[in-house]
């Protein structure tokens, strides 16, 4: 028999934690693990863009028939102006290649499928700490893979010495993924000055800049987020990158992402594509057409445009307001120990500092869900938690 040989697979730390808390019959239980936001009802929302994008589509879509291996031109180049502005996508128009991908995750598997082809013997290295499916991903592609230096645990920030001394190091023609903003699961971001010394470090070096762009609009602004990625492609002349409207959309299950190359020359960038589209051909054919077509819409459309940065910014807002909470809550119970760190972070995410003891205490004692190594999805606040959460921090704190 072919199926019993075969032993179950370990739980996704991050998945798995998700199904145990919806097992979990507490009543008091609460989810920090998963990275998606909800709102203060304990609900990811669909934004009121998406829904009146869906009764537009509803009105004038004639056919659900295949999009091009690519998906459609014109999403593409409402993702390119999103993702660069449209003053960067005006001056290296030519040499920027758009390919819709089956979210973020479809956008930095083909991204590895294309390295693992043209650069067989190189190595793609991520910062030490970096989103736990990140090395999958690109294990999968037949990647090898190293680590940089990233956040500093002590002073909870960047430590931008660390990463630019090891990234001088990484040899010419090797690959380095970059989270744009809103760092996962670390919630740090560099600063003007960072972003700059690695734009100078890769223009140095060699190395190909390869972005992860799950967030944008969630750190401080869409068109402010973006300033890192332009602070390094000033300096380094291609890189790819991976978006994503799972989160600023809140487009989730729809799965809409997209592969942008950014090439020294549009014989490249076209070269390039040509053969992402061979990827996709044979791995799903054609990315969906329903939310890549809705994301379109709202970018497309000013007013659904003018409502989603709308909504964009209420949710950052609430993330942000929920860190400032929680660092609140902590410091009037005396904990001991300074938390203020968490309310500089940026995005959906905190380490919080938490021990895997106390992690598991929260967890096991009070069905409060985190993943291990502390890190916590900020955006899983509800007030009307808070204080059960700050207590139960604080007294996981003394164990």
């Amino acid at each position: 028999m072919f199926y019993s040989g075969i032993e179950p697979a370990p739980a996704d730390p991050i998945l798995g934690l998700t199904e145990a808390f919806r097992q979990d019959p507490r009543p008091e239980k609460v989810n920090l693990g998963v990275g998606v936001f909800v709102d203060d009802k304990g609900t990811t929302p669909v934004l009121e863009c998406v829904r009146r994008a869906e009764r537009l589509l509803w009105e004038t879509e004639k056919s659900k028939g295949y999009t091009p291996i690519s998906g459609p031109a014109e999403y593409g180049a409402a993702v390119a102006h999103l993702v660069f502005g449209k003053d960067f996508h005006g001056i290296a128009a030519n040499s920027v290649a758009a390919a819709q991908t089956p979210g973020g995750t479809g956008a930095l598997r083909i991204g590895g499928e294309l390295l693992k082809a043209f650069r067989p013997g190189g190595t793609i290295w991520m910062p030490n700490p970096t989103w736990g499916n990140h090395p999958g991903i690109f294990a999968a592609a037949g990647l090898a893979s190293r680590s940089y230096p990233y956040y500093d645990a002590a002073t909870r920030q960047v430590d931008v010495e660390a990463m630019c001394a090891a990234l001088e190091k990484v040899p010419a023609g090797d690959v380095v993924l970059l989270h744009v903003c809103c760092h996962n699961p670390a919630g740090a971001d560099l600063d003007a000055a960072g972003w700059a010394r690695v734009g100078d470090v890769a223009a140095k070096a060699g190395w190909l800049p390869f972005f992860d762009f799950a967030y944008q609009g969630f750190g401080v602004g869409l068109e402010e987020d973006r300033a890192g990625l332009l602070a390094v492609m000033q300096k380094a002349p291609e890189a790819l990158v991976a978006s994503s409207f799972s989160k600023n959309m809140g487009l989730y299950g729809e799965r809409v992402g997209s592969l942008l190359l950014v090439a020294e020359s549009a014989r490249d960038a076209q070269a390039g594509l040509s053969q992402v589209k061979r990827l996709v051909r044979v791995l799903y054919s054609n990315p969906p057409k329903h939310g890549a077509a809705l994301a379109r819409m709202v970018l497309d459309d000013a007013e659904l445009r003018k409502l989603w940065v709308q909504e964009v910014e209420a949710m950052r807002l609430r993330i942000a307001g929920n860190r400032e909470r929680l660092v609140d809550g902590l410091a009037r119970r005396e904990t001991g120990m300074d938390f203020s760190f968490i309310a500089r972070q940026k995005g959906m995410f905190s380490f919080s500092g938490l021990s895997d003891a106390q992690v598991d205490f929260l967890r096991e004692q009070k069905a409060i869900y985190m993943v291990k190594g502390g890190r916590m999805n900020v955006a899983g606040l509800l007030s009307e938690r808070l204080d059960y959460v700050c207590d139960a921090i604080a007294e996981s704190l003394k164990i």
